[in-house]
């Protein structure tokens, strides 16, 4: 899955969720780093937040090798909110199992 030809793009914002877990656990980082735009942002909890193509990189290869907090989990399915799309710029978000939101 790392050749970039054969990845399926994300058309819609509500397409992230499902290619985003997919491609986590697939290994595959540098398609997960591939459905975010240059100057994107993420919140990653507790206050952080991931400026940019390089640190949302970052982050996916580190979660690769150590999972994701304290519980060391992976990406799983949730429930995907409809997105807040104005122009070029779309707000995703998705419920956890756990009750976390994302």
């Amino acid at each position: 899955m790392n050749d970039l030809t054969t990845r399926e793009p994300a058309n819609d914002p509500q397409d992230l969720e499902r290619l985003l877990v997919a491609r986590e656990n697939a290994g595959d980082v540098t398609g997960m780093t591939a459905l975010f735009e240059p100057d994107a942002v993420v919140d990653i909890g507790g206050g952080t937040f991931l400026r940019g193509k390089a640190a949302i990189h970052e982050f996916f290869t580190k979660l690769q090798v150590t999972g994701f907090g304290p519980e060391k989990r992976k990406f799983e399915f949730g429930e995907q909110r409809p997105a807040l799309i104005c122009g070029d710029l779309a707000l995703t978000s998705t419920r956890s199992r756990n009750g976390s939101v994302t």
